[in-house]
């Protein structure tokens, strides 16, 4: 598994980064990733989520099976509070599954008007509305994954601290 870290290209960005690191409290961690993971990255994904929401950090994902769907399990276990999900689109275009998931949960932002677009317009949109709202970006990918490195570089772009979990 390859980890990676952008290095910032001005002393102002890595001022700004350093200071997201060393601020104690917490923190709004948006986690996002691929849908097509084994059961072991599942499991460890929903473990880090438990453990940054145990400790107090707020976590945004998506709603998605896969990556999203273990966040969601995690924070729910350790601190339901601590979760916030946007969807790309509706609840209702969401797989059985997710919807399943999601329907338990107090509160999921859905976008209507964003129903009509293609889910890889939506969920770049999406994405850009979680990034927007979090401090740090951890993103489980593949290298063939175009909407998720399109985030990560749009992360980047804003100076949010970023981690990238490449899963091939």
């Amino acid at each position: 598994m390859d980890t990676s870290i952008q290095v910032p290209a001005t002393v102002d960005a890595f001022m700004a980064e350093l200071q997201t690191i060393q601020t104690s409290g917490a923190k709004k961690i948006a986690i996002l990733g691929t849908r097509h993971i084994s059961l072991t990255h599942q499991q460890l994904i929903e473990m880090l989520a438990y453990a940054l929401a145990l400790t107090g950090n707020t976590i945004i994902t998506s709603g998605a099976a896969g990556t999203n769907s273990a966040v969601i399990k995690g924070v729910q276990r350790a601190n339901p509070g601590n979760l916030q999900v946007v969807l790309p689109q509706t609840l209702s275009q969401q797989s059985s599954e997710s919807q399943e998931l999601l329907q338990a949960l107090p509160a999921v932002r859905e976008h209507a008007e964003r129903r009509l677009l293609t889910l890889a317009q939506a969920s770049q949109m999406c994405n850009q509305e979680i990034i927007d709202s979090c401090q740090q970006l951890i993103c489980f990918l593949y290298h063939s994954s175009t909407t998720l490195m399109d985030s990560v570089k749009y992360a980047q772009e804003k100076h949010k601290v970023v981690t990238s979990f490449y899963l091939d």
